[in-house]
């Protein structure tokens, strides 16, 4: 935890956060311990993480699904994340489908797989793009292709940039591989709208590389009209992100 990071998140936890009470909390490791400078008025780690469980406690009792995951967080008690799920919380839907793909639980073999999409659909329903992809993947497999490209786009115009990658190359068919209807103007410029990331995760390179391929098969009058579509697109749209934790794990 070095002083810019700190300063930002005791920005955040002063006004509520409790994710960032939780950051706070676990960090063990601050710059200021190794040289023997911490402000005297900065709050040691447990206290962060007594407060945010002071606040999440009477709201998570009330049931509010999202204070029953901050619970999970601080307690790692898995009755808090199933509570927080049945609850509707789209994170703990999709750390529920994760666990169980990982062997938690007692299941019948069928029983696993059924409880796996089921917690990835209701996360997906719910919103969030990572399970949109998973609860994707398991279509996919079960052979159902339409919905497998529906809960693509889902995910694509939610913002989440792995799929935007993807989607914006099976609609300019480089390749087809999923039967998506061919545009290629709009596959342009999802592609494009990538640029402004700044190569997180390698995508960068992937997205220059594929714009390439893409461009050689459009006029220069093709390739405009799909930058303008970016520019529509990201005024319109969600933006870029690869959906990242909250909190590390």
């Amino acid at each position: 935890m070095n002083p810019e990071a700190r300063k930002w998140y005791e920005a955040s936890a002063a006004q509520g956060d409790l994710y960032a009470m939780i950051q706070l909390g676990r960090s063990k490791k601050d710059f200021c311990t190794f040289s023997n400078d911490c402000p005297p008025d900065q709050k040691p780690p447990i206290e962060w993480l007594n407060q945010a469980k002071h606040m999440a406690m009477p709201k998570a009792i009330q049931g509010d699904a999202e204070a029953m995951y901050v619970m999970y967080e601080l307690t790692f008690d898995e009755e808090w994340l199933e509570k927080s799920a049945v609850a509707g919380n789209a994170l703990a839907q999709y750390w529920m489908g994760i666990g169980y793909q990982e062997g938690e639980g007692f299941f019948l073999p069928w029983r696993r797989a059924k409880a796996i999409e089921k917690c990835f659909k209701a996360s997906a329903e719910s919103g969030y793009p990572k399970s949109m992809m998973e609860y994707a993947a398991i279509l996919f497999e079960k052979g159902d292709i339409e919905g497998f490209r529906h809960w693509n786009e889902q995910a694509a115009l939610a913002g989440y940039a792995s799929t935007v990658y993807g989607y914006g190359s099976d609609l300019a068919h480089q390749p087809d591989t999923y039967g998506f209807p061919f545009d290629i103007i709009k596959g342009y410029a999802l592609i494009y709208s990538l640029r402004e990331l700044d190569g997180g995760g390698g995508i960068l390179d992937l997205a220059e590389r594929k714009l390439q391929k893409i461009s050689d098969t459009m006029t220069p009058e093709q390739i405009a009209e799909a930058k303008e579509f970016a520019k529509t697109w990201k005024a319109t749209h969600a933006p870029l992100s690869f959906f990242p934790d909250k909190l590390s794990r």
